[in-house]
This record gives structure tokens, sequence and C-alpha cells, in this order.
């Protein structure tokens, strides 16, 4: 579940991008005309609804019905409009991987703070590796103790036939009398 803190900030950085995005343009109305604008393209630009097109230096009305300029009113490499040293299709692509970019990062930015998809807070993997190297202790330690057992046994059989068994003192020292 997400923290009190964590959706505050998520919520002020989507108001950050929503209010960075919004764009106030004075405009005047198209019925003005691009076509007295043809003086240069600072001047035909700053007119928002106009569009410079360098291959033939006129300013156009900006064609609102299909977003995107189509190649009979200016080529995407020659239109400008924004600003005067970006052409269209530069702007077109990095408003795209802008985007693209941003979405992405919105995206793992929501996956890490929901811990879901491949964020999640999964220990289930560490658990089962951690019960293995258990079980793998428990088997050497009772592989261990069978060869303890097995050593044990093959000493004692040598300390019987050799009488040293029942004897409370292992080892006693012979003592020469002779000398």
């Amino acid at each position: 579940m997400l923290k009190v803190s964590e959706i505050s900030i998520l919520c002020g950085l989507i108001c950050v991008f929503a209010l960075a995005s919004v764009v106030h343009c004075q405009t005047p109305a198209p019925d003005d005309g691009c076509a007295k604008l043809n003086d240069s393209c600072g001047t035909c630009i700053k007119n928002a609804s106009c569009l410079w097109c360098n291959t033939d230096n006129t300013c156009k009305l900006y064609p609102v019905k299909h977003v995107i300029p189509q190649t009979t009113d200016c080529k995407l490499s020659a239109a400008r409009w924004g600003v005067c040293w970006l052409n269209f299709e530069a702007m077109i692509i990095s408003v795209s991987i802008i985007g693209g970019v941003l979405l992405i990062a919105i995206t793992l930015c929501f996956c890490k703070c929901c811990g879901c998809c491949c964020f999640k807070k999964n220990n289930s993997k560490y658990l089962r590796e951690e019960a293995r190297l258990d079980r793998e202790r428990q088997e050497r330690q009772m592989r261990q103790d069978e060869r303890r057992q097995d050593r044990q046994r093959k000493n004692d059989d040598i300390r019987r036939k050799y009488g040293l068994m029942g004897s409370n003192n292992q080892y006693q020292r012979f003592d020469d009398e002779t000398a």
C-alpha cells in the first residue's frame, strides 16, 4: 500500500508536470492572416497560429485539422513553428522521446511505489534458498556424525584387540628394576 507521504509526492509530481505542460500564448485571430507576416521566420512564428516554411520562405496558417503539417503544406524538415532554429521534424522526434522517457519514468515510479510488476518484494526465492542450505547443512552434519561413530567403533575394536578397553589406566610406565 502507498503511504500518505508517497501519495502526496506522486500527486505533487503529477501537478508539476501538468502545470509545466500548459503553455499560455497570445494568438491573434486567424483572420488577421499569416500572409501579412512574410517578412521573416521570427515575425511569422510570433503568431502561434502561423507556420513558417523554409522552402519558399512563406508564412502559412497552421493546419489545425491535421495537427501535424502535411507535405502538401510544407515539408516537415522545412517547417518551423514555435522557434526558428528547430524544424518540425526534429521537434516531433524530441517531444516523442521526452514523452516516452517521462512515461517510462512515471510507470517505473508507480511500479516501485505500489510494489507490483518486477519490483515485488518477493522473499520466497530467498526463503527457498535458505531452506535448501539448511537441509544441506543438516545432511553434512549427519554424515559427519556417522563417520565419527565409525571411527569410534574402529578405535574401540583396536583397543579391545590389544586389551586396552577395560582398564582405567590406559598406559603404564615400564620401570627397569635392574638398574
